[in-house]
C-alpha cells in the first residue's frame, strides 16, 4: 500500500481530519492580517499626532504610552520615526484598542460638535447683520437672555462701519457677545 491512498481524498477518514484541522484553526487571509496591521499603524499615527491635553485623555499601558512619548520625540523626517510607528503598530496588535478607538471616537466628536456651535454662532450673527430686527427676533425667541437693545446697537455700529470701511470692531464684538449669552445657556 503507498502512502497516498491514505492522504487521498478516496480515504473515508481524509474529510474527517481535514474539517477537525479547519475548526482548530480560524483561518484568516494574509490579506486580512495586512488590513489589520495597516489599521493599527494608523491608530498609532493619529496616537502621536495629538497634542499633549488629548494623549493624557486615551487609557493607555506604560508601554505604549512610553512608545508614543518617543515617537514624538523623534524627528518625523528621520527614518527611526517610521520603525517607532511600526513599533508602536507592533504593540498594538497584542492589545484590546477598543478603549483606545473610543476615547479618540469621543475627542472627535467633541472637535465637530465645537465646529457646530462656532457655525451657529457665525450664521446667527449673519443673519443679525443682513436682516436685522427679524432675525434679531428669532434669536430672542430661542436665547431669551439675549439683550435686544444690545443687538440692535451691534446691527447698526456693524452697518455704519461697513458704509465707512472702517476695521470691524462691532462685528467681531457682536459675535464674542452671540457666544457668551449661547454657549452659557447650552
Amino acid at each position: 500500500m503507498s502512502d497516498q491512498k491514505y492522504n487521498s481524498p478516496e480515504d473515508p477518514y481524509f474529510e474527517d481530519a481535514q474539517a477537525d484541522e479547519f475548526e482548530e484553526e480560524e483561518l484568516v487571509s494574509k490579506t486580512e492580517l495586512k488590513r489589520q496591521a495597516k489599521e493599527l499603524h494608523k491608530l498609532g499615527e493619529t496616537l502621536v499626532n495629538l497634542t499633549d491635553a488629548h494623549i493624557a485623555t486615551i487609557p493607555m499601558d506604560e508601554e505604549l504610552a512610553d512608545a508614543v512619548a518617543i515617537a514624538r520625540r523623534v524627528n518625523k523626517k528621520k527614518d527611526g520615526y517610521r520603525r517607532q510607528l511600526q513599533f508602536i503598530g507592533k504593540t498594538l496588535r497584542n492589545r484590546d484598542t477598543t478603549a483606545i478607538e473610543e476615547a479618540l471616537a469621543k475627542l472627535t466628536h467633541q472637535h465637530q460638535a465645537a465646529n457646530a456651535a462656532f457655525h451657529a454662532l457665525e450664521k446667527a450673527r449673519e443673519s443679525i447683520i443682513e436682516q436685522g430686527d427679524p432675525a434679531i427676533q428669532k434669536l430672542i425667541e430661542q436665547y431669551p437672555e439675549l439683550d435686544r437693545q444690545k443687538l440692535r446697537q451691534f446691527h447698526r455700529q456693524i452697518k455704519k462701519e461697513r458704509e465707512k470701511n472702517a476695521p470691524p470692531k462691532a462685528f467681531r464684538e457682536l459675535f464674542q457677545y452671540l457666544k457668551d449669552v449661547m454657549h452659557d445657556d447650552q
